[in-house]
């Protein structure tokens, strides 16, 4: 299986990739990642090439602690829908609950595990699918970023009991202990956090549980509807289609696989690549040709024509009129077209 996570983890990648001494644009290509996405922070990409990335960087760079200073830059808010979810809970228990039970929103590859026992409170991450040989930098950059959001709920002042990595100490150890300010345990059997149970009970400031509910539902709905491939696709399309690039390759590259496992998930849900990517393409069109200073030219090529003219005989048979006659009459037949769109999808 292809698990995916949102690319705004890379968010801080390119300057961290600097300061080690690396070109941030090789590196992802390398990776076989795409440095447009690092424009798109919402683009879903896949876990395995991120985890060869951070892999990569570190060893070419010499900095073993690369996954780490990556956590060290990363912000709350890099986690998008789920950040309003945790950072508006009354404590830092509801938060951390929050952050297990809607982490694959973010991160499909990544579970959080909490257990309480005799007054501490174990927090274990675990990843899951198609993991490189050492992948210790991911479980670096996902420990790291639990502590800073701990932190950043909590206080600066904060501080975990102890640090639990599972695997050889690093020649850098002092790196670790100033990061994580507590003692730092190697080689342990899991990859976790140890916090007071008291920490739990802790209140967030200027918390709004309201608020919390309200995303929580529009966050249940996002993720009902990727849990499908038909709907990892769309996505997919969406975020690909206006770079003139999205062919059934392309796509299939974005989830790491070939372009029959897309067919073959697709025919389970009883469409097909064809399908889906008319209907994102004419949800598009109907958006791009309102923006009467964009050349049809530019347009076309953002919709994935090879020339103005296929557009036009696309779209006049898609909506039985041209697209100056659309133009002249847009809003009333926007109204009328909607159904159309809903039913494509």
């Amino acid at each position: 299986m292809t698990y995916l996570i949102r690319s705004a983890t890379l968010t801080n990648y390119p300057e961290i990739a600097r300061a080690a001494g690396l070109d941030p644009g090789k590196m992802l290509l390398k990776a076989r990642l795409s440095p447009g996405c690092l424009d798109r922070p919402d683009m879903r990409i896949p876990v395995i090439s991120v985890r060869k990335l951070l892999e990569l960087s570190a060893r070419e760079s010499g900095v073993e602690e690369f996954g780490l200073r990556m956590a060290d830059k990363g912000m709350l808010p890099n986690l998008g829908p789920l950040a309003l979810i945790v950072r508006e809970q009354p404590t830092i228990g509801e938060a951390l609950k929050a952050l297990a039970r809607y982490l694959h929103v973010h991160h499909e590859g990544m579970r959080l595990s909490i257990q309480q026992q005799k007054g501490v409170v174990t927090l274990t991450l675990t990843l899951r699918g198609g993991l490189p040989p050492a992948p210790r930098q991911s479980f670096d950059l996902a420990l790291g970023s639990l502590q800073r959001v701990i932190q950043s709920l909590a206080g600066s002042g904060w501080r975990p009991l102890e640090a639990h990595l599972a695997y050889p100490q690093p020649r850098n150890r002092s790196y670790y202990r100033d990061f994580f300010s507590c003692p730092v345990l190697f080689q342990s059997e899991t990859n976790s956090l140890l916090i007071a149970a008291r920490d739990l009970e802790r209140e967030i400031p200027l918390s709004h549980p309201l608020i919390a509910r309200y995303v929580q539902d529009r966050v249940d709905a996002i993720g009902k509807r990727r849990e499908s491939w038909d709907g990892k696709v769309s996505e997919a399309i969406r975020k690909l289609l206006p770079s003139g690039e999205c062919t059934v390759d392309r796509v299939a590259q974005h989830f790491a696989c070939d372009r029959r496992t897309i067919h073959r998930h697709l025919a389970k849900c009883g469409t097909t690549f064809s399908e889906i990517l008319e209907a994102e393409r004419a949800d598009l069109a109907l958006r791009l040709i309102e923006e009467r200073s964009r050349p049809l030219g530019e347009v076309a090529g953002m919709l994935g024509f090879s020339a103005q003219s296929a557009m036009a005989r696309w779209f006049k048979g898609r909506f039985g009129c041209s697209i100056s006659e659309w133009r002249s009459g847009a809003a009333e037949r926007r109204r009328a077209a909607r159904p159309q769109l809903a039913d494509a999808r």
